[in-house]
């Protein structure tokens, strides 16, 4: 009977945990369908059917964490089904028996438990039992025992997000959430306030202090221990830095010029984003040793140009990436940055988002950041920030001599691995950078 296997979801996940179950056993599946919402340390990915047929038994339930290549399913197709069936099977029982069914969904925290039983009662229906939302919200739900109708969702479409499950979970701890329906007046959880890009900023997770109490243990998210051992590795590589100011008045100009038709022909915003990262691809082309990996015989110079675009999500930051940016124009990158960077905020990566990159661009900017020493996303050598566009008093030379202006001034910060280029480099490298982004006018092609 064909299987299908825990897929590798980047370069260094070794295992993955069964979110949901998209389709059920006597389910008919199409080839390259999702059937099942994973979820590792780095993303939280749908995973299609291999080949089309009937799924005919789950072999690891929702919850259940496991290593790369275990098989999870299996589906009877079209050639399976004609085949002799073999007298005796080993392994997994055979598709007419049920799955076992999933572990209980744990209790409440013990630090609700020492509560008046009234004050513990599962919260009453108040949302929609249907309600979307990302595989990490929904195993937020199972490890604190709560359901979605037991949520009021306040993102868009009565999407439940992460602080909306948290809120449910410290009303309950604090004792103010009963079994009885709270009340209409009671305020929906604030929501995260805007960056200087206009999208909400991620909020962290509200830590509660009970009376008396000083210290707070709070577990680590799945996602964090991943970029907690992720971050580890990284700093394992030596880090340099370096920084230069970019006047991008004119980038200002040409993209005030054109946001607006832009927007009503594309159905998107044009970003500053994709003129940053098709800086960095010409520059690329010219230094090559910046699109690399570095391994323990030594650097692996890479001739696709794969950029990772580093993402801030709800449960911390992922790195999706943008292949063959080399072959993109600048409103090619801005549709497959939008595109990857909304998929991941709503947990609807692709298996093929992840792994090999060769050089990562992080928008620190975005959240009003000016200067930002990075931290590589190893093993690629080099990562660069874009930082927030300010305006600034600077002193421009004219033919009549000095004078002082407002300019729109952007930093960017290149971060390398020392063991692979020096700073010389990474200063030539950051300087073709500026000097593209300063060249940019009326003239510069976005199609």
């Amino acid at each position: 009977m064909p299987r299908v296997t825990m897929p590798q979801l980047g370069e260094s996940v070794a295992e993955g945990t069964i979110g949901r179950w998209l389709k059920k056993p006597g389910d008919r599946v199409e080839k390259y369908e999702p059937i099942v919402e994973v979820i590792t340390d780095k993303v939280n990915a749908e995973v299609p059917s291999p080949f089309a047929g009937t799924l005919t038994a789950i072999l690891v339930d929702e919850g259940a964490t496991v290593p790369n290549e275990t098989p999870i399913a299996e589906i009877e197709t079209a050639e399976a089904a004609g085949a002799d069936a073999p007298a005796s099977v080993e392994g997994p029982a055979p598709a007419s028996t049920p799955p076992a069914a999933p572990p209980p969904a744990p209790s409440v925290p013990s630090s609700t438990a020492s509560a008046g039983a009234s004050d513990v009662a599962a919260p009453p229906a108040v949302g929609d039992a249907d309600a979307r939302m990302t595989p990490a919200v929904r195993r937020l739900l199972r490890e604190h025992g709560l359901a979605a109708e037991q949520v009021r969702g306040t993102g868009g479409g009565g999407r439940i997000t992460r602080d909306d499950v948290l809120a449910v979970v410290e009303a309950i701890r604090a004792g103010s959430l009963s079994a009885a329906a709270p009340s209409a007046s009671a305020p929906a959880p604030a929501a995260p306030a805007p960056s200087r890009s206009g999208r909400p900023a991620p909020a962290a997770a509200p830590v509660v202090f009970p009376p008396g109490v000083d210290e707070v243990l709070v577990p680590p998210t799945q996602m964090r221990k991943g970029i907690a051992a992720q971050m580890t590795r990284a700093l394992q590589a030596p880090h340099a830095y370096v920084h230069v100011e970019v006047d991008a008045t004119s980038l200002v100009r040409l993209r005030d010029a054109l946001k607006r038709d832009y927007q009503a022909r594309e159905g998107l915003p044009l970003s500053f984003v994709p003129f940053v990262v098709k800086a960095a691809v010409e520059a690329l082309k010219r230094h090559p040793t910046f699109n690399a990996t570095w391994t323990e015989q030594g650097l692996v110079a890479k001739r696709r140009i794969n950029v990772g675009v580093a993402v801030a999500v709800d449960d911390g930051l992922i790195v999706p990436v943008v292949r063959d940016v080399d072959q993109m124009s600048i409103n090619g990158i801005n549709r497959a940055i939008a595109d990857v960077a909304a998929r991941a905020r709503a947990g609807k990566l692709r298996i093929d988002d992840f792994g090999g990159g060769t050089f990562t661009v992080d928008n620190t900017g975005w959240f009003g950041s000016i200067l930002t020493m990075p931290i590589l996303n190893v093993p690629e050598v080099a990562i660069l920030t874009m930082e927030a566009i300010t305006k600034r008093p600077v002193v421009v030379e004219t033919p009549q001599g000095d004078v002082i202006a407002i300019r729109s001034v952007m930093n960017m910060v290149i971060g390398i691995d020392h063991r692979a280029n020096d700073g010389a480099q990474a200063g030539t490298f950051l300087r073709d950078v500026k000097a593209w982004l300063e060249g940019v006018g009326p003239e510069t092609p976005v199609y």
